[in-house]
């Protein structure tokens, strides 16, 4: 039996699993690290304590185990997006603390960069929009605000990389000869790579001031990069990398045009693959590699996310008091027959994907004497299937495929009033993948893929398998009119932060 170690960096906590030939958790451990708010709207990591805790769950799972360095066919590393690093190439002393995916403070700088063209004037080579999201506005942050960085940067003795690179980098030997890469799809979520090349591109970084010397090459999602040196993991080929939502889409084994995957977490991620050629988005959706596999041509994935998800469950816990533990609220929810009419638009700091509006905030509508707690619970779990439909609608729009069926995963699958729900309002089936650690899984098989433990995609077709499957039981004309005054609930979120 050969195992496949996956190192799945989040934005809490880092975990490092084992998986065996048939895709199946060996051993897997977990720990958490800081997150750093010095004021409103900054988030930072320490990556010094990030790579720490990577060794520590690496030595951690695999005693577990009883498994050795050799034991392992090969590692995969999958990450947080967007978040930026930027350290001393000759010391590996970051600079700054990483400034983390959800971290606002670029604002400014992105509305001085949408001026000449507007936030789209990059979308055509970049597939996105310019804003606060992408690691290319924090790399300038960087450079603006540490004493002598870019004059550093620009004499080549500065490295930048989000946390895949950080990563990799110290993996495979750190000052010492690392190696200083990323790979398509986290380098996608840049701001800075031209999708039609997979290339940094040349006229962005003049825009945006980043000299090329202080950027990572671009390589495969799965290939043999190096060998790790690094104790832990010493001698074990280092042979994928993929941004985390991505990872996920690859270990739900989507791996044909209009095939979709959902992740519900604290927010949702949903990723629509679209085959061999990006498609561009003219409703509110980004434009994304969904992986690449050695020297073949690129996937392509249409992506939209949703801000608050899990998160308005956790409200309902901390900030009403209305459950004791997030998984009572299936019950609460279930303890009505319907929502009662009422809606719940979970615009805490605005709406992401399809709408894109800053200016919403959260609204619970159409509140009467009949309703309590039970409706208000249901409407909070109702609102992530429809933001989820929203995206999707989107994406049928930009890509004029509605995906067969949605396979799920993440914390909030285990919620299986959400998912019949999910599955009524979209009216296609919600699958549910038997094994849970798709990210981390993800990473695995593309590792395994490169050093050959499974020969094509079809093994790995072969391997996935769900758990469980919802389809659609409501009536067609009832899912439509709930989905109607769901939209018309958006509508009076907008509006209520004036400029």
């Amino acid at each position: 039996m050969r195992y496949m170690g996956a190192i799945d960096q989040g934005t809490t906590s880092t975990r490092f699993l084992v998986f065996d030939e048939r895709g199946r958790v060996v051993a897997a451990a977990q720990e958490e690290h800081h997150q750093i708010t010095p004021q409103p709207g900054w988030v930072e990591h320490d990556p010094v304590e990030i790579w720490e805790r990577t060794r520590a769950v690496v030595r951690k799972a695999c005693a577990q185990a009883g498994l050795r360095p050799q034991d392992l066919a090969a590692v995969g590393v999958t990450n947080q997006r967007e978040t930026t690093v930027v350290w001393e190439r000759a010391s590996g002393r970051p600079v700054a603390n990483a400034v983390v995916w959800q971290d606002t403070r670029t604002d400014a700088l992105c509305r001085e960069l949408s001026r000449p063209g507007g936030v789209d004037r990059f979308r055509e080579r970049t597939g996105l929009p310019v804003a606060t999201y992408f690691s290319g506005p924090k790399l300038r942050w960087i450079l603006d605000h540490v004493p002598g960085a870019q004059q550093a940067a620009e004499r080549g003795e500065l490295l930048f990389g989000t946390v895949d690179t950080w990563l990799v980098w110290w993996l495979t030997g750190g000052p010492a000869g690392g190696l200083h890469i990323t790979d398509v799809t986290n380098a996608s979520r840049t701001l800075m790579m031209n999708l039609h090349t997979l290339n940094w591109d040349p006229e962005i970084l003049r825009e945006l001031g980043i000299p090329r010397a202080v950027l990572p090459q671009i390589r495969p999602s799965s290939e043999v990069y190096g060998e790790a040196t690094v104790e832990e993991l010493r001698g074990v080929p280092v042979a994928a990398d993929l941004g985390d939502q991505q990872a996920a889409l690859f270990g739900q084994a989507c791996f044909e045009p209009g095939q979709a995957k959902n992740t519900y977490g604290t927010g949702c991620f949903l990723l629509l693959h679209t085959g061999d050629r990006p498609v561009p988005s003219r409703h509110g959706l980004l434009t994304t590699v969904a992986y690449r596999l050695g020297t073949s041509p690129p996937a392509y994935a249409l992506e939209g996310s949703v801000a608050i998800a899990g998160a308005a469950v956790q409200w309902l816990r901390d900030n009403l008091g209305l459950i004791r533990a997030s998984a009572e609220v299936e019950e609460l929810a279930r303890a009505v027959e319907d929502n009662g009419g009422v809606y719940f638009v979970p615009a805490f700091s605005g709406l992401f994907a399809p709408y894109w509006r800053s200016d919403a905030r959260g609204v619970i509508v159409g509140l009467t004497r009949y309703a309590h707690r039970g409706h208000i619970a249901r409407a909070a779990l109702e609102a992530t299937a429809y933001q989820t439909r929203d995206v999707l609608e989107a994406m049928v729009q930009d890509s004029g495929v509605r995906p067969p069926a949605l396979r799920v995963d993440g914390g909030m699958v285990r919620n299986e009033l959400l998912m019949q729900f999910q599955a009524d309002v979209l009216g296609i089936p919600v699958v549910r993948a038997a094994v849970q650690e798709t990210t981390a899984l993800g990473a695995a098989y593309a590792a395994g893929l490169a050093v050959g433990v499974w020969k094509d995609l079809r093994e790995l077709r072969e391997l996935w398998a769900s758990d469980r499957t919802w389809q659609p039981a409501m009536p067609p004309d009832r899912r439509e009119a709930l989905y109607r005054r769901w939209l018309q609930a958006v509508e009076r979120s907008f509006g209520w932060l004036e400029e």
